[in-house]
């Protein structure tokens, strides 16, 4: 074979390869179609005891107080704040932690997890449409750095995209799905936060 067979067919990889690359293949359960994220701003310094939003393109007036709303028929309480958003908003982390699971639940969806940096907070982000490129169990995450896109899995019903985002305060020792819940809105709508 000559040295112009093996240069056209080096081309020939590199383009199909680069093709390929912008696909999204398997695994993702978004029902909305994929495009590419728009950047995140890092939100400036947030007050001490206040969160970060989790939803870009949200503001802090926008929330509604949802803690222990009637669900599952009036069986459970709700245990989060639902923030509504457009389809594929961006989702990024409230606080700086560590993503402790990925996880695809028949209430949650698409859900993510990150404990707090000392151990003792979990911050769930749940109803995704699909997580961040590159995100990933183990990773170190700041306030403000992309987790995921709003979306409507698990039960949220077909088009009702939402944020499901819930706080649980943890025991030594205690596992994601563990802890005690506590009702996020507070730290979401503090006045004078920004945002």
């Amino acid at each position: 074979m000559t040295r112009t067979f093996w240069v056209i067919l080096a081309l020939i990889v590199v383009v199909v390869g680069g093709f390929a690359s912008m696909l999204s293949f398997g695994g993702g359960s978004s029902r909305i179609p994929w495009r590419r994220p728009a950047p995140v701003a890092v939100p400036a310094a947030v007050p001490q005891g206040v969160l970060a939003l989790p939803v870009v393109g949200v503001r802090r007036d926008q929330i509604a107080d949802s803690w222990n709303d009637p669900r599952g028929d009036g069986t459970r309480g709700h245990h989060g704040v639902d923030i509504m958003a457009p389809a594929g908003a961006s989702v990024v982390a409230a606080a700086p932690g560590r993503v402790e699971k990925l996880f695809q639940s028949n209430l949650g969806g698409t859900t993510l997890y990150v404990r707090s940096i000392d151990g003792a907070t979990t911050y769930y982000y749940a109803h995704l449409a699909a997580y961040a490129p590159g995100v990933h169990e183990g990773q170190v995450v700041r306030a403000g750095d992309p987790l995921g896109y709003v979306g409507d899995t698990g039960d949220a019903g077909a088009g009702n995209y939402h944020l499901h985002f819930g706080i649980t305060r943890m025991a030594p020792g205690q596992r994601w799905w563990e802890g005690e819940n506590v009702n996020p809105y507070p730290l979401l709508a503090a006045r004078g936060a920004g945002g």
